[in-house]
């Protein structure tokens, strides 16, 4: 897997805006990405020091189609934590 197939996109959230205060960003990562090919992506991305990774799987929810009721795909997210100092310039102003 290439390097930037890992990070497929940055979550803008609430509580992700409230953790970017203590150094950790969080991003929709590819379903076979594991916490060793996360860090080394978001090393190389963006040029930072990477000091921890945490990965959960994100459940698919129950989504009414019509009259049918269908389950969503689940998905990966990685809860990045940087060295103190480093932050994404990505994030910023948003």
């Amino acid at each position: 897997m290439h390097l930037y197939e890992v990070l497929r996109r940055p979550l803008i959230t609430e509580k992700s805006t409230v953790l970017q205060a203590q150094g950790k960003y969080a991003f929709e990562i590819a379903d076979a990405a594991n916490k060793p090919v996360v860090k080394e992506a978001v090393e190389k991305a963006f040029k930072v020091k990477v000091t921890g990774v945490n990965v959960v799987t994100m459940r698919g929810k129950m989504r009414r189609v019509g009259r049918q009721m269908v389950m969503t795909r689940p998905w990966k997210k990685a809860i990045v934590t940087l060295q103190p100092g480093d932050k994404i310039e990505f994030f910023e102003g948003v």
